[in-house]
C-alpha cells in the first residue's frame, strides 16, 4: 500500500498538461504607408528573403526632392541676408549712439537756431526708425528660417516616408505593386522578425499559478525556457483559458506544430 501511494506520489508530481502550439516569428508587422502617392517599386522576389538596408518599396518622390533642394536653396540665402541684417544692425547702432551724443549737446546751445535743432532731432528719431526696423526685419528672417527649417524636415521626413526598410526583417507578403496609388494608412506589407520565435499556448486554470515556476518540454524534450508573458485575464475566444507565450530559440522551420508540457519538478 505504502510502494502503491508512493507510485501515485511521483505520478502526480511529475504529471504534466499537454499543450500545442505553433512556432511564429517572434514579431510579424503589417506596414501601412504613412504618406500618399504612386507606388514605383515594389518587388515580389524579396519575399522571403531578408530585407537589406536598400528600399523595398518605393512611392515617387521625385517632387518633394526637388522641392527640398528648392527648400535648402532658399535657406541659405536667407542666412546670408540674415548675416548681412545683423551688421547692419550692428553699425546702426554704432551711429545711433553719435546722434544721441550730438542732440544732447546741439539742443540747449541758444546759438542754434529752432530749425537747426529740429533737424538734428529728425535726423536721430529717422535713425533711430530704421534701426528698429532693421531689428524687425531681422526677426522675420528669423521666423522666416524657423520655418524653412521645418519644411525641409518634413520632405525629409516625406522622402524616408516613401522609401521603405526594414533592415534585417524578412519579407512575410508584399501587399502593393508598382503603379498602385496609396493612401495613408494602407497597408504595404507584412515583415517579420524571425531572430526569436513565440509559442502561445492557453493554459488550463489549473496551471495558472505555477507556469512560470514550471519546466517547460518541448517536443518531449526538457529545455531552459520559461513563461515570458502571462496573462491573468481569461481569453475572450478560448473561455476560460489564460494565455501564455514563451520566447525561444530560432528554429529551422516557423509555422509547424510542437507538443509543450508544463511540469512541476
Amino acid at each position: 500500500m505504502k510502494i502503491f501511494l508512493l507510485i501515485l506520489c511521483m505520478f502526480s508530481i511529475s504529471y504534466a498538461k499537454v499543450y500545442y502550439a505553433k512556432v511564429e516569428p517572434f514579431e510579424l508587422r503589417e506596414i501601412s504607408s504613412k504618406v500618399s502617392g504612386l507606388v514605383v517599386y515594389a518587388d515580389e522576389n524579396f519575399i522571403g528573403k531578408r530585407l537589406t538596408a536598400k528600399p523595398y518599396i518605393q512611392m515617387d518622390f521625385e517632387i518633394d526632392q526637388k522641392d527640398l533642394k528648392s527648400t535648402k536653396e532658399k535657406l541659405t540665402y536667407v542666412k546670408s541676408v540674415l548675416e548681412i541684417n545683423e551688421a547692419i544692425l550692428v553699425n546702426l547702432d554704432e551711429s545711433l549712439g553719435k546722434k544721441r551724443e550730438n542732440y544732447k549737446k546741439v539742443e540747449p546751445l541758444k546759438f542754434k537756431s529752432v530749425v537747426e535743432k529740429d533737424k538734428e532731432f529728425y535726423d536721430l528719431i529717422a535713425s533711430e526708425n530704421l534701426y528698429l526696423s532693421t531689428r524687425k526685419e531681422i526677426q522675420n528672417l528669423k521666423i522666416q528660417i524657423s520655418d524653412l527649417k521645418f519644411r525641409e524636415a518634413q520632405l525629409e521626413r516625406s522622402i524616408s516616408d516613401k522609401n521603405l526598410v526594414a533592415e534585417n526583417f524578412i519579407l512575410y507578403e508584399m501587399l502593393v505593386k508598382p503603379g498602385q496609388v496609396v493612401g495613408i494608412a494602407t497597408p504595404l506589407a507584412k515583415v517579420a522578425d524571425d531572430s526569436k520565435a513565440l509559442l502561445t499556448i492557453y493554459l488550463d486554470e489549473s496551471d495558472v499559478l505555477n507556469a512560470k515556476k514550471s519546466a517547460i518540454y518541448i517536443d518531449g524534450e526538457k529545455t531552459s525556457y520559461q513563461i515570458s508573458r502571462l496573462l491573468n485575464i481569461a481569453d475572450s475566444k478560448n473561455i476560460s483559458k489564460y494565455m501564455a507565450q514563451i520566447v525561444i530559440g530560432t528554429p529551422k522551420l516557423f509555422s509547424k506544430l510542437v507538443k509543450v508540457e508544463l511540469k512541476n519538478e
